[in-house]
């Protein structure tokens, strides 16, 4: 896309650099696009058996839909609907903030383990198989906090949301940071936003399929070492 053909909300000096960059390197953003969708059919694939026993311990755990479908922001400032196993109870975003923290009292029994183990992140391959994510890039917000992107945060929608990126890595105990007292949405988006984006845009500057298979590898080990 180029730039004359983002949406108004995005045009600004800072993601036209931004741009520019990707579009120099349209080969690494085809390469990635093919590979997504290679690896999401055959994990899907191979872990179908235990992802049906998820959405079952899921059911039969409360009450509600397998799923929790969520309105993010994806890539061109574009809402789109997430897939994740549902691991609150139902109505959790009218009876608290989008955030989540540690001691959460909307979590389910199940919801704790999937959590932890990062489980709810797979139903997310439906994203990435239907074009709307990829399997590597920065993770999608909420509208609420895009509200506060600054220009340059804005040039993250330029490429797909990721279901892991390296942002992801460096806060992956997120929830215990906003457990520490105080207001989390305050402490989210004055505390953990800025160095979150400042990962995704240098991530942003170095997108290549070896990159996102490297930010993988690491993502795997980061849960196993939880």
């Amino acid at each position: 896309m180029r730039f004359e053909e983002l949406p108004q909300s995005m045009k600004y000096p800072e993601v036209e650099r931004y741009l520019s960059a990707l579009q120099a390197g349209k080969a690494h953003l085809a390469c990635k696009r093919v590979f997504d969708v290679a690896v999401s059919a055959v994990i899907l694939l191979v872990l179908s058996p235990f992802l049906l026993l998820l959405a079952l311990a899921v059911k039969l755990d409360s009450r509600g839909p397998v799923f929790y479908r969520q309105t993010r922001v994806g890539r061109y400032n574009k809402d789109f609907r997430i897939f994740k196993f549902r691991t609150m109870v139902v109505g959790a975003d009218k009876i608290g903030p989008p955030l989540t923290t540690g001691d959460d009292p909307r979590i389910t029994r199940v919801g704790k383990w999937i959590r932890k183990c990062r489980l709810d992140e797979f139903s997310q391959l439906l994203n990435v198989l239907a074009g709307q994510m990829s399997l590597v890039g920065p993770r999608p917000e909420v509208r609420k906090y895009v509200a506060h992107y600054t220009p340059e945060y804005l040039a993250t929608l330029l490429v797909r949301p990721g279901i892991t990126a390296p942002s992801s890595i460096a806060f992956k105990d997120e929830d215990q940071i906003l457990s520490r007292g105080g207001n989390p949405e305050q402490i989210y988006v004055e505390e953990i936003l800025p160095p979150k984006m400042a990962l995704n845009l240098q991530y942003l500057a170095h997108i290549t399929v070896w990159n996102d298979v490297r930010i993988l590898f690491q993502t795997v080990f980061a849960v196993l070492r939880r």
